[in-house]
């Protein structure tokens, strides 16, 4: 398809995304003075960290969201926004459920006071961050699946009790095809954010993910850029010789731009270049599967429990966890309300993604009141159900040898997402990080030129 075009474009660049890597990158391109526009189907910006309003105006992200505190791109962002004051750090208090018990695991001792473990599966358990420490290159275990390498260093029973159900919790259908890079980096990471007692700091912004996301969005405004909403983006107009994007197509119309970059999910890249690039690099997107996220937020008039973050590793319930907020975040912030997500990673076949909301309610209310027996309907005082088609990317073996890179076939456009932030696991702090690294490249395109 080719745009009917004037010669002179409307932006240096077009963003299409407005979710941390597309803001992260705008933001340093409105900096160094380049005219910027960003593009997103959404009411308002962060994307996955978006976040809503209950009908009593409390506001709460749409998906659950934390850094840790050896996180370094978040907390550099925030200051450079001089918001820093915004920052709360605080413990994280960790726990399992399994056998009909509440455990925490917050701590080493923690640990060692885990029952339903053996003491010297307890110890197995405890030396496995150092064991897993030893793994230098992520390459070497890139063949083998999570249970493959991690059975072996910690035995199998503390693989079936502490590790299995979470992952087969989180990977649904591909539990056994993910690769095992993703539980090293996981365990390398959470290893590293204890301090010297083994508990663990993580960090927060006060009112929400999605308000850092306002925050950079209005800075973008300031400083000329264009960041507008309730604008998805359908496809492309291309150069007279099909070598340039030039254009984006919307249903408010079309914008001209020097340089592209596409931060959506795979899938919805190859949508949007779908017949205007060649079949086989449209193919390597969508070689890339995911799982799809449906995410319970329930306003409780009180809590449940004293945990933040409670694994769930009983057989048959479907959530990977319950993650009470405000044991994290004070209720005081929340007008004295309880916020606790459920969430569930699942293929967009499951019948339960197709559940209407008052039956996904009750499903859930039906395993939660096994871990609570006390916990009645009434407590609960407003609820939302957030679905994202394309949450979580599935890491298969060798996913380095067909993860797409940053470059399209067009010189003029890059693509930029969590599916390529590999060997990291999605998350806002690489978010910035990518976003930025884009920013970059796309400058020294750019050259500096108006």
């Amino acid at each position: 398809m080719t745009a009917n075009l004037n010669n002179t474009p409307d932006y240096d660049v077009a963003i299409v995304g407005a979710g941390f890597t597309g803001l992260s990158a705008a933001l340093d391109l409105a900096r160094a003075g380049q005219r910027v526009l960003v593009l997103d189907g959404d009411s308002g910006p962060g994307g996955l960290a978006g976040t809503f309003q209950f009908r009593d105006g409390v506001t709460i992200e749409k998906f659950y969201h934390h850094w840790f505190d050896n996180d370094s791109y978040v907390p550099q962002l925030v200051r450079e926004l001089g918001l820093e004051g915004q920052i709360q750090i605080m413990p994280s208090k960790t726990g399992m459920y399994f056998n009909g018990r509440h455990w925490r695991l917050s701590t080493p001792l923690d640990l060692l006071r885990f029952k339903p473990l053996s003491l010297i599966d307890r110890i197995r358990l405890g030396l496995l961050v150092l064991r897993v420490r030893s793994v230098k290159d992520w390459r070497a275990i890139e063949h083998l699946t999570i249970r493959e390498w991690l059975e072996p260093l910690c035995g199998k029973n503390v693989y079936r009790i502490v590790w299995q159900p979470l992952i087969e919790n989180k990977f649904g259908i591909f539990a056994d095809a993910i690769n095992a890079v993703w539980m090293w980096k996981k365990l390398v990471l959470r290893g590293s954010t204890r301090d010297a007692k083994g508990g663990e700091q993580l960090a927060y912004f006060k009112g929400g993910f999605g308000r850092l996301a306002q925050a950079m969005a209005d800075e973008i405004t300031r400083l000329g850029g264009r960041v507008q909403y309730g604008a998805p983006v359908s496809g492309l107009g291309l150069s007279a010789d099909g070598q340039q994007v030039e254009a984006v197509q919307t249903a408010q119309g079309s914008y001209t731009a020097r340089e592209f970059l596409f931060t959506p999910a795979l899938p919805i890249i190859a949508d949007i270049f779908e017949g205007s690039a060649k079949a086989d690099w449209l193919a390597s997107l969508r070689r890339v599967q995911y799982l799809a996220n449906a995410c319970l937020v329930l306003q409780l008039d009180r809590s449940l429990s004293d945990t933040y973050w409670l694994n769930v590793n009983d057989p048959g319930f479907p959530f990977v966890g319950v993650i009470e907020h405000t044991n994290f975040d004070s209720p005081a912030n929340y007008d004295g309300k309880h916020i606790v997500f459920l969430s569930r990673y699942l293929a967009k076949q499951d019948p339960l993604w197709a559940m209407d909301d008052a039956a996904y309610l009750d499903f859930a209310l039906s395993h939660l009141q096994r871990m609570f027996p006390a916990m009645q309907r009434d407590w609960i005082r407003d609820y939302q159900i957030w679905r994202a088609d394309y949450a979580q990317p599935v890491t298969e073996r060798n996913y380095s040898s067909y993860v797409p890179a940053a470059e399209t076939p067009f010189a003029n456009a890059r693509i930029s997402t969590m599916a390529q932030i590999y060997p990291e696991d999605r998350g806002t702090n690489y978010a910035i990080r990518e976003g930025r690294a884009a920013a970059q490249a796309l400058l020294a395109r750019l050259g500096g030129k108006r």
